[in-house]
C-alpha cells in the first residue's frame, strides 16, 4: 500500500480506525498478540486478535482527505469492515463530555466527499454495525450515557471569518461535530463494504475552543477507553 505501507497479506478484514497514532497503539495493546504492521506519516498500523477474531487497528490522522487515503487503501488491501473510534464536540446539552455517540449517518459539510459523489448522496453508517455497536455498548458496564443519531463532518477546527453551521444543525437535532465520518461512510458505500463509528464527546462544538476546550480530562479518557472496547466487541459481533 503506497501510503499505509502495510503488507495486505497481514491485514485483517476487520479494522478499527482512529485519528491518533497513540490511540491506535493503545487499542492494539488490548489485543491478544498485538503486533505493529507499519508506520508511515500519520498511518500507524497493528494487528492481533480480539476474542479469537483477527482485528487490525490503523490510525488515519485528522481530517477527511488524509483519512480517505487510509480508508481507500485499507479497502484495497482487503478490509471488509471498518469501525471508527473517535472524538466529537457535542451539539446538544444532554450529550455532555464523557458521553458516547454512535453515528447512524453524517451531514456532509466536508470538502472531500463533494469531490467524490453528488450533493444529494447520503453518508450513512452500515445498519448491522450500528446495531452491533448499540448492542455492545448495552452489554458493557461502563456507566456512560450512550446516544445514537446523526453527526456532522466539518473540515475546519478553528473558525475564520465565516460562521460555523453549529446553530443550524443543533436545531436540526444533530448530536455533534467531528472531522472524518462522512468520508468513511461515503467511501464504504462506494466500495461495497460496511462501516460504522462510535465517538467520545470531548466538549461542546460551539464552545470557544481556545478558551474552553479541554479534551484531556479523566472523564473523556474513560469514554475513549470504553468506546475502544465497545468497538472491538462490535467488530466481532458484526461478522456474525
Amino acid at each position: 500500500m503506497p501510503n499505509l505501507k502495510i503488507n495486505p497479506e497481514l491485514l485483517s478484514e476487520r479494522v478499527i480506525v482512529c485519528g491518533d497514532p497513540k490511540r491506535a497503539a493503545q487499542i492494539a495493546a488490548l489485543l491478544d498478540g498485538g503486533e505493529p504492521l507499519a508506520e508511515n506519516r500519520e498511518y500507524h498500523s497493528f494487528t492481533g486478535k480480539w476474542k479469537g477474531t483477527e482485528v487490525s487497528v490503523v490510525s488515519h490522522g485528522v481530517g477527511a482527505p488524509g483519512a480517505a487515503v487510509c480508508f481507500e487503501e485499507l479497502i484495497m488491501g482487503g478490509a471488509k469492515q471498518l469501525i471508527r473510534v473517535g472524538t466529537a464536540g457535542s451539539y446538544q446539552e444532554d450529550v455532555t463530555p464523557g458521553s458516547l455517540v454512535i453515528s447512524t449517518a453524517a451531514v456532509r459539510c466536508d470538502g472531500l466527499t463533494s469531490q467524490l459523489v453528488p450533493a444529494g448522496f447520503p453518508a450513512a453508517a452500515d445498519r448491522q454495525l450500528v446495531y452491533a455497536l448499540v448492542s455492545s455498548a448495552a452489554e458493557r458496564e461502563h456507566g456512560l450515557p450512550v446516544k445514537e443519531g446523526i453527526t456532522l463532518t466539518l473540515d475546519a477546527f478553528y473558525s475564520g471569518v465565516l460562521e460555523f453551521p453549529h446553530q443550524l444543525y443543533k436545531k436540526a437535532g444533530v448530536l455533534g461535530a467531528e472531522m472524518e465520518n462522512s468520508a468513511l461512510f461515503v467511501i464504504a458505500a462506494l466500495k461495497g463494504i460496511r462501516a460504522g463509528a462510535i465517538l467520545a464527546i470531548d466538549g461542546f462544538a460551539d464552545a470557544d475552543l481556545r478558551a474552553e476546550y479541554n479534551p484531556s480530562t479523566d472523564l473523556v479518557a474513560k469514554a475513549i477507553e470504553a468506546e475502544a472496547l465497545i468497538a472491538l466487541d462490535a467488530i466481532v459481533l458484526g461478522q456474525e
